[in-house]
């Protein structure tokens, strides 16, 4: 039996269905937390139920990780980008809008130049993957999906961490006494999912990027005054929230407020959260001047200072274009432009655009057909990005005329990229075990990082290393003319 006819026998067996669009929301224990949670400036700190460790007993299968890359930035594209507009352009006449896209083909790639012109100088860095597809339509669960790598309605989400809390706690032990910065930051995504049953530490550090940085990360009376008081609180809280050593009496949630206080007072009169976390006019403008731009900023900036963050998630939308689409692309496809070709510029001057892997994507793609209103609905035939991390330039997959579907899948499991195989991209890539199966879980049932991965049903897409277009600048122009 060959890799596709495996996968879709076992999707006849394990059917990925979802709820439908009008599910009316409910306070599940995650959204609990999270809400208990909201008024600490660090959501990273939120409470969590249990506790997890990267050295609590797992199951794996034995397999080979890439562990090109030390760091991953995940773009998540809210909204669901038009494919064939963008990464996986399609030309149809008396659809396409080719005044604004302004299509070339660029060394073989067809690119919106009119939308992207400085990423189109980077494409022998990028790797698109066009046979990627969605599981689902909706919005709320697709978003989900792609953060915790599994069906929302299954039985172990509940309690799934993100795929940042994953990277978070596998790397905890890399972790070196002098830093300080939390393992898993989210830029513009107060959404971002938690950490499901792990520890608090390794849920997200939610910020909004300001040129001021963070607040109240200094005390009016000095840090003097403000380490006496931090201090009398500790000892009075002691016997109440336990030490390192010592469990606090009332439990395991009480033993993470503590480890709130302890990470908090890490970044409180520290010169290097003020550098990581705040930024000058000047270096905004050069990454777009926008909320996105900055959050690309920050995000380098936090690499640099090499303080301990491995995962960083920004989330830029809407992309969500039900109508006018051809006049509303322009408002996402440039701001991103401006904020990757910037990011990519400047990891690449640090010395740290190949261990660190960049990949963009939304929760699904939009329809070949052109609406009523001139925009383009929901569609499970989506694109994403993919690029640094030793990660090398090209196409991965072709699909047909409209980018509907896909007609060659171009890996070697022979059919759709789902978003379950880019996260073990993403922790192949990092040398974390994809097939790990954690022994922790508050459910007794064991927790695989990605489902189904230890029977081999999801896995890395390994084309992603290999050479498809050869890196460098310039990029060859195939044509010094537009395609119209």
């Amino acid at each position: 039996m060959n890799n596709t006819e495996k996968f879709y026998r076992f999707l006849k067996r394990n059917p990925h269905a979802h709820s439908p669009f009008f599910r009316r929301p409910h306070l599940d224990r995650r959204a609990f937390f999270k809400v208990a949670g909201a008024g600490l400036t660090g959501s990273f700190m939120v409470l969590a139920g249990s506790r997890a460790f990267a050295s609590e007993t797992a199951a794996q299968a034995q397999v080979i990780t890439r562990s090109t890359a030390k760091n991953v930035i995940f773009l998540m594209l809210d909204g669901g980008p038009s494919q064939m507009d963008t990464f996986d352009l399609k030309i149809v006449p008396g659809i396409t809008r080719t005044d604004v896209l302004q299509p070339e083909r660029i060394s073989g790639v067809m690119w919106p130049v009119g939308l992207m012109p400085k990423l189109a100088t980077q494409l022998g860095d990028i790797a698109i993957i066009r046979s990627m597809r969605s599981w689902a339509l909706v919005h709320e669960i697709g978003r989900e999906w792609l953060q915790i790598g599994r069906n929302p309605n299954a039985k172990e989400a509940g309690i799934a961490p993100h795929i940042g809390s994953i990277v978070a706690l596998e790397k905890e032990f890399e972790r070196l006494p002098n830093q300080v910065f939390p393992a898993f930051v989210a830029l513009n995504a107060e959404g971002a999912n938690g950490p499901g049953y792990f520890s608090g530490r390794f849920a997200p550090f939610k910020v909004s990027p300001t040129k001021d940085g963070l607040t109240n990360v200094t005390h009016s009376d000095g840090a003097a005054r403000f380490n006496e008081r931090y201090a009398q609180l500790q000892m009075l809280d002691e016997p109440i929230k336990g030490t390192a050593a010592t469990p606090s009496p009332l439990g395991r949630a009480t033993g993470d407020l503590r480890e709130f206080y302890e990470a908090a007072n890490k970044l409180v009169h520290n010169d290097a959260v003020s550098r990581a976390f705040s930024f000058a006019k000047e270096d905004s403008d050069r990454y777009g001047a926008s909320s996105f731009g900055d959050a690309c900023l920050v995000a380098k900036q936090i690499l640099a200072a090499q303080q301990g963050t491995r995962f960083i998630q920004i989330n830029f939308g809407t992309w969500d274009h039900h109508r006018n689409l051809y006049t509303s692309l322009p408002a996402m496809a440039r701001p991103f432009d401006n904020g990757v070709s910037a990011l990519i510029a400047d990891l690449k001057a640090a010395g740290m655009f190949n261990e660190t892997l960049i990949v963009a994507g939304g929760e699904f793609g939009r329809s070949p057909e052109v609406n009523s209103q001139a925009g383009r609905d929901h569609y499970l035939q989506q694109s994403f990005l993919l690029l640094g991390g030793g990660v090398r330039g090209g196409i991965i997959g072709q699909t047909n005329d409209l980018a509907a579907f896909t007609i060659d899948p171009g890996w070697a499991r022979n059919r759709d990229v789902r978003i379950e195989d880019i996260e073990a991209t993403i922790l192949s890539a990092l040398g974390i075990n994809w097939t790990t199966i954690r022994r922790d879980d508050p459910l007794g049932i064991g927790f695989p990082y990605i489902p189904f991965a230890q029977d081999d049903i999801y896995g890395p897409v390994n084309e992603l290393w290999e050479r498809r277009i050869a890196p460098g600048f310039p990029i060859q122009r195939d044509s010094g003319r537009k395609i119209s």
